[in-house]
C-alpha cells in the first residue's frame, strides 16, 4: 500500500509540474511574468521528476539550463530509489 500512494502523490505532484513547465513556457513567449525557477526545480525534485522531465523535451523549454537536468535528475534518482525500497520493504 505505502508503494501505491507513493506513486500517486508522485502522479499528482508531477501532473503539477508538468503544468507549471508549460505556463512558464507560455509566459515567456508573451515576454509576461514568469514562475520561479526555484518553484519549478522545487517540483521537479521533491515527486515531479517524470512529469518536469517530460515537460522539459516537449515544450523544449529550460533544457539549455544544466542545473534543471541535474535536479531533475537527482530528483528520478531517489523518486525511483525510494519506490523501490518501499517495494522491498513492504
Amino acid at each position: 500500500m505505502p508503494v501505491l500512494i507513493t506513486l500517486a502523490a508522485y502522479a499528482v505532484i508531477s501532473l503539477i509540474a508538468f503544468v507549471l513547465y508549460f505556463a512558464d513556457k507560455k509566459k515567456a513567449q508573451k515576454n509576461k511574468w514568469r514562475i520561479k525557477e526555484a518553484t519549478l526545480l522545487g517540483f521537479g525534485f521533491f515527486g515531479g521528476a517524470v512529469g518536469a522531465l517530460l515537460a522539459m523535451k516537449i515544450f523544449r523549454h529550460k533544457t539549455k539550463h544544466w542545473y534543471f537536468w541535474a535536479v531533475n535528475i537527482l530528483g528520478l534518482i531517489w523518486q525511483i530509489a525510494l519506490t523501490v525500497f518501499l517495494f522491498i520493504k513492504y
